[in-house]
Parts: C-alpha cells; sequence; structure tokens
C-alpha cells in the first residue's frame, strides 16, 4: 500500500458499476490500486467500464448479473470466497428510479421491481458480502442513497420509501458491525450529472450538475482504511459527514 494506491492489493465490488456513479466510482477505486469487481446488466457497459479501469492501470473482473437474481448474487459471495478469500470494499450503488405517480396509480409490478432492487437486493448483497468483509483486516462498506429518503415529496413515494427503508438497513448494519473492523456509511450524492436525474428531470440543464466523476471521488475517501466513521451519512452537496437522523 502506497500513499498513491492506498487501496493496492484489496478487493473492491461495486455495483451498478456500468455506467454513472457506479462506472466513476469503479474507475476511482481501481486508479486507487484495488482490484475492481465491476457488477452490472448490461455486457457492453462493463467491457467500457474495463477499458477505463485498464486506461489507469487498473484490474477488474466483470460480473453480469441482474440483482433481482438473488441466487445469483449468493453464487457471487462464493465464487468471491473461493478466489480472494475476502472482500475489502462494497459499494451499494445499483438502484432504479421506479414510476414517478401517486401511490393510489403505482402498478403493482413497477412496485415489486423497485422494491426488488432498491431494497431487497441490497439486503442478499448484505446477506452474501458481510462475512467476506469480516474477512477483511480493514473492510469498507458505502451505501448510496437520496435525499428524497428524508422528503415526502408528492409522486415520488416508490423510491422515497425505498431509499429510506435503505438507509434503514445501513444504519442496523453498522450498528451491528459497530465493534469490528467493518465501517458502514451512507453517500447522498444529491443531484448529478446522470441518466436517471435526466429522465427525473428532462427540462434540467445537465451542465449545471457536478459529473459522476466527482460524485466518485467523494465516494473514495468512505473506502479507504484510514476512513474510521461508521454509521453515518455522507452529504455530498453539503461536502461533509452528517448524522443518520436527518431533518425533515
Amino acid at each position: 500500500m502506497t500513499a498513491q494506491r492506498p487501496l493496492a492489493d484489496k478487493i473492491a465490488l461495486v455495483t451498478g458499476a456500468t455506467r454513472g456513479i457506479g462506472a466513476a466510482t469503479a474507475v476511482e477505486l481501481a486508479r486507487a490500486g484495488a482490484h475492481v469487481v465491476a457488477v452490472g446488466r448490461s455486457e457492453g457497459g462493463l467491457q467500457d467500464i474495463d477499458d477505463n479501469i485498464r486506461a489507469v492501470g487498473g484490474t477488474a473482473t466483470l460480473v453480469p448479473l441482474d440483482l433481482k437474481d438473488s441466487e445469483g448474487i449468493d453464487r457471487l459471495g462464493g465464487a468471491l470466497y473461493e478466489r480472494y478469500g475476502r472482500l475489502d470494499v462494497f459499494v451499494a450503488n445499483a438502484g432504479v428510479l421506479g414510476p414517478l405517480s401517486p401511490l393510489g396509480h403505482v402498478f403493482p409490478k413497477d412496485w415489486d421491481e423497485i422494491v426488488a432492487v432498491n431494497l431487497t437486493a441490497n439486503w442478499r448483497c448484505v446477506r452474501s458480502f458481510d462475512p467476506l468483509l469480516r474477512l477483511s483486516p480493514e473492510a469498507r462498506a458505502v451505501v448510496v442513497t437520496s435525499g428524497a429518503a428524508h422528503k415526502a415529496r408528492a409522486y415520488w413515494g416508490p423510491y422515497a420509501i425505498t431509499k429510506a427503508g435503505l438507509e434503514a438497513m445501513a444504519r442496523t448494519w453498522a450498528a451491528e458491525s459497530a465493534s469490528g473492523n467493518l465501517k458502514v456509511n451512507l453517500f447522498n450524492p444529491g443531484p448529478i450529472r446522470t441518466r436517471m436525474r435526466a429522465k427525473a428531470f428532462p427540462g434540467e440543464n445537465p451542465e449545471t450538475l457536478p459529473t459522476p466523476e466527482a460524485a466518485a471521488l467523494a465516494i473514495l475517501p468512505l473506502c479507504l482504511p484510514a476512513c474510521t466513521d461508521t454509521g453515518r451519512l455522507y452529504d455530498f452537496p453539503q461536502g461533509r459527514m452528517m448524522d443518520f437522523q436527518m431533518p425533515a
């Protein structure tokens, strides 16, 4: 491990790694020296991120996986144990926006999908990866959330509800690992120049928003052995760590 490559010899897994914040974070972790396990649905997107990781001198293992495949997540955990014997960094980034609609108008299949991706899949990742993280001497987990979790904004119910549940999950996980080697924190990116943001706010000028690369640079310190915070939320728009209990 060096100052330039503080994650040398570390294994870092990123979900939703094919674009946006996930892709940018995968590159930053690789630049810091980690071998990146990039998880995403698009094989083409995974190949692109592999090229970007190689361009910064890094290495990656590409895992084409739909996180609604719970058994696939379990198999991935087993494969990581067999190959590496541990996991050092986990960035839970994958998520979907879901329908922007009055709660009573949301179709059950759309509700089931957003709960499956934003909430259940993350729990399955915790279930599968927690034992691996506890085998690392300096494990770090970062769960990507949203300011929507703290707002009762009309028509954003499914997304806000699942993100609020995700934060409760992260708080619980952090409390359960408080005395050990695993540090668990939340990251709220705020408005970022991503495809999801453009879908939610089609009239917004994306050039006015921070890039995914800027958010990734803020996520990286939470992944380093030097990070001793746990059970906290890093609010990127405000540029500081905060307690989980956010004002409404």
